[in-house]
């Protein structure tokens, strides 16, 4: 059937807006070639759209031509106001920015694991509110949250996990309670990074594809058919409690040490990295030390490509990349096997550090261990993805609300 004509100007509405987010400020005949309507559809919804307040006259196109320019058209970024928080074991990192996302200001804080749940909220709630006046912005509209652990899928809270700061849970119900007018949306941190690596990263070509995320603590993201996969009680890719070889025993439902983390987490991998007699550099940055020993590895092994080259430290650093990937690929090759996802991207800090060096690697076992053919690539946003995701996430809510059709 045919839509009503109510249906048909929602439709062309929301192509212009897409357009004007992707394109940036369009002329009425641009928005008329873009979108192939009809002179008269187009200057019906712009003048909707301007009656809506969601956009504004922002300049003139210089066109050369007779008679007056064309007005560029433009969508009322400052309509809404959006903040995005990553929230780790450590500390929180915080951005607000405008309704298509440019960022207007941004802060990180650490909060030590002795702070206590009071005063860590207290903590993350002031850099909140710091960074929110900085911006500019007089009130908030969405707050994306990006947070290890699991998200209910059913309320779409944060649930009660082992092993994390009883903080993180609190932080929510109090930015709800301080920002009453503010929606807060909570995700899980790894599928946030894989949002960001589908939209912005090196998975903007696939559909469907698994990021392993690889920072203090190991999970996955998985993405089939261009929507992400949360599982029945929010746990799809946790895979830090995978049962694996090569660990000394298996995991519990409490402790994933057994599991795959024991592989692949930033503590095994400094281990690891020490075994083959490698430097450790224990720094004060809010990133994984595994991060800067992988890095480092790769360096090291970028400037000695021919084994007749290479100095004592060199041979170490490839022998320790080659073990690396030997652990990387027992889990990447179990999730090809159950999903066969054509596509692994290594997210997270050390995913970003390792590079093409550590992916080839992983490449390499994952085509020996399975007659599927999988692609490995590193993370091109690395631990920032997260940050993105949530960002990304507020964007698409508080957009879906304000360019929602209103009666005319």
């Amino acid at each position: 059937m045919p839509a009503s004509p109510s249906t048909a100007r929602a439709i062309n509405d929301r192509l212009a807006l897409r357009l004007l987010q992707q394109q940036g400020s369009l002329t009425a005949g641009q928005l008329k070639q873009l979108t192939g309507l009809s002179r008269p559809t187009v200057a019906d919804l712009v003048e909707r759209l301007t009656d809506a307040g969601l956009i504004a006259v922002v300049g003139e196109a210089g066109e050369q031509r007779r008679g007056p320019n064309a007005k560029l058209y433009g969508i009322v970024v400052g309509r809404a106001q959006l903040a995005a928080l990553d929230v780790r074991t450590e500390g929180v990192s915080v951005i607000v920015s405008d309704l298509v996302g440019t960022v207007l200001a941004e802060a990180s804080a650490p909060i030590g694991g002795d702070a206590g749940t009071g005063p860590a909220v207290e903590q993350a709630v002031a850099l909140v509110e710091r960074v929110v006046k900085e911006a500019g912005a007089d009130r908030l509209h969405t707050v994306g949250i990006g947070a290890p652990g699991l998200i209910d899928p059913a309320s779409g809270e944060l649930r009660d996990s082992t092993g994390l700061p009883e903080w993180h849970r609190s932080l929510v119900a109090a930015l709800q309670e301080r920002l009453p007018e503010a929606r807060v949306i909570v995700e899980n941190e790894t599928n946030l990074a894989a949002l960001a690596e589908q939209r912005d990263g090196v998975a903007a070509d696939r559909d469907t594809f698994v990021l392993l995320w690889l920072g203090h603590g190991t999970g996955a993201a998985v993405v089939l058919d261009g929507a992400l996969r949360r599982g029945a009680s929010g746990g799809t890719g946790e895979i830090g409690f995978l049962p694996v070889p090569g660990t000394t025993g298996l995991p519990s439902a409490v402790d994933c040490e057994g599991g795959f983390h024991s592989l692949a987490g930033s503590a095994a991998i400094v281990e690891l990295a020490r075994s083959f007699g490698l430097p450790v550099e224990d720094t004060s940055a809010p990133e994984p030390l595994a991060a800067g020993v992988v890095g480092r590895a790769v360096a090291l092994v970028a400037g000695n490509t021919e084994a007749a080259d290479r100095d004592a430290q060199a041979a170490s650093a490839y022998r320790f990349l080659d073990t690396l990937a030997d652990h990387l690929a027992v889990g990447a090759a179990s999730v090809v096997a159950i999903l066969d996802p054509g596509c692994v991207v290594l997210g997270g800090e050390v995913g970003q550090a390792g590079g093409e060096a550590l992916a080839a690697r992983v490449e390499d076992r994952v085509r020996r261990m399975s007659p599927l053919a999988t692609v490995v690539r590193p993370s091109g946003l690395g631990g920032a993805a997260v940050l993105r995701g949530a960002l990304l996430t507020a964007r698409d809510a508080a957009q879906d609300e304000l360019f929602a059709p209103r009666d005319r």
